[in-house]
């Protein structure tokens, strides 16, 4: 495609939000004088970070859209609230002279908050509200479905990273000072290298199995709350403190498959990669990250522990298991995705609006992206490519290139494949 950077314009919005009094905060970048795609508005937005500066906005609002940076109104409420964010930030863009399409944006863990907001727009709060969610979305009213959504990098679902960050060795929830030697990741008897480790099949099953154990436990420790609160007995009369040793989400505490990159490390199915030199490529897609995460954080309070409450964890951080749970080379599988409304792959499953993913290979969760394409079986414009050598944050793996430049600039590859993917005549376009 011809490239064409605009002379771009940034600032800050405060963004009046339906029964709150302080609203939510915004950049908003677009280009210095309107152009065919400025009529092309993007909300880029987070579940818990702030995306106010998020590189992405500038890059994509000097290829000519609009485009509006946010943060949610209180990272501590409920997945429920934030969705009424991004109706705030919808409507706040429709509102702007010119704009006729607007996009949902979401990286990360906001994949997992857009992709549960256009299914809730598009089928009514009713769709989280079945008898096999672990707590029900509460009556949102009538949403606006985005035109279109775009996930980068998505994570597996902020459910799923609590699952994959949960240490099997703890033997108390009460500490994570007592640990189970059996489980013990770090341990060079069970596979582990600094290197890189290479773990036993035997060890690989042994610890997901009671990974997914330790989980389906927690979830029923916490509905077993929840009836207690609600039925007045609670320590408090709205919610609990919830706090769970190892299962800190941060990416250093993420368990077995940073350590042994054989696991999630490439795609099933054959898919379009980028690379530097403009090319594009149908095949297998290898992930080239490196080994990471040498220590423990289980047995500290602060570094190690996800600190949530009863209603937040159900909400916000859990996803039920089978019994398959578990997961090798190319696959994930054992996971309830429509167990919760915090996890990606399940909430695609309602989204019948063009859906853009994409997987960056320098990145851990890159495989997520063929996850959340293949559940995508609503939407009948639906796009999948992966960026050669880009880290989760866009940015340019060197230290994983086998020669200086291999990966050119990921980030202006992965912004002029989503241009081309935006303008394409007949999508969001005349």
């Amino acid at each position: 495609m011809n490239e064409q950077y605009y002379p771009i314009k940034s600032s800050f919005v405060q963004i009046e939000k339906k029964n709150s009094w302080h609203g939510i905060q915004g950049m908003l970048f677009e280009p210095a004088e309107a152009c065919e795609k400025s009529q092309i508005a993007i909300i880029v937005m987070h579940s818990d970070m702030d995306y106010l500066a998020f590189p992405v906005n500038n890059e994509l609002a000097k290829r000519g859209y609009r485009v509006l940076g946010t943060a949610v109104s209180d990272r501590d409420n409920l997945m429920d609230e934030k969705m009424l964010d991004v109706q705030a930030a919808s409507d706040y863009l429709r509102k702007i002279p010119g704009v006729r399409k607007v996009i949902a944006l979401g990286h990360s863990g906001g994949a997992t908050l857009m992709s549960a907001y256009q299914n809730a727009a598009e089928n009514g709060a009713q769709v989280f509200q079945g008898p096999e969610k672990l707590i029900k979305c509460s009556d949102l009213g009538e949403l606006s479905p985005t035109d279109g959504v775009m996930l980068l990098d998505s994570n597996y679902g902020n459910g799923a990273m609590t699952l994959l960050s949960l240490d099997p060795a703890v033997t108390s929830e009460d500490g994570g000072g007592n640990l189970d030697a059996e489980f013990d990741l770090f341990n060079p008897a069970n596979g582990y290298d600094p290197k890189g480790s290479t773990y036993s099949e035997e060890f690989i099953r042994k610890y997901q199995k009671a990974q997914g154990a330790r989980n389906n436990r927690l979830i029923d420790a916490a509905l077993e709350r929840l009836h207690t609160i609600e039925s007045g007995k609670g320590k408090y009369s709205d919610d609990e403190p919830f706090i769970i040793p190892g299962a800190a989400q941060y990416a250093y505490n993420n368990k077995m498959f940073p350590q042994d990159i054989r696991l999630l490390s490439h795609t099933h199915k054959a898919w379009q990669l980028l690379h530097a030199d403009g090319a594009i490529t149908e095949q297998i897609v290898p992930c080239v990250r490196r080994p990471k995460n040498d220590r423990s954080f289980t047995d500290q309070f602060r570094m190690g522990s996800l600190k949530s409450t009863v209603r937040m964890f159900l909400n916000s951080s859990a996803v039920r298991t089978t019994e398959q749970f578990g997961y090798n080379e190319d696959s994930l599988s054992g996971i309830d995705w429509l167990s919760s409304y915090n996890c990606t792959p399940g909430n695609v499953t309602g989204i019948s609006a063009p859906l853009l993913v994409m997987g960056m290979t320098g990145g851990y969760e890159f495989l997520a992206a063929e996850i959340v394409h293949e559940n995508a079986k609503k939407s009948k414009d639906k796009t999948i490519a992966f960026v050669e050598g880009a880290t989760h944050n866009f940015d340019t793996a060197r230290e994983c290139e086998a020669y200086p430049g291999q990966f050119g600039d990921t980030m202006k590859t992965m912004c002029d494949y989503i241009d081309k993917w935006l303008s394409q005549k007949g999508r969001f376009m005349d």
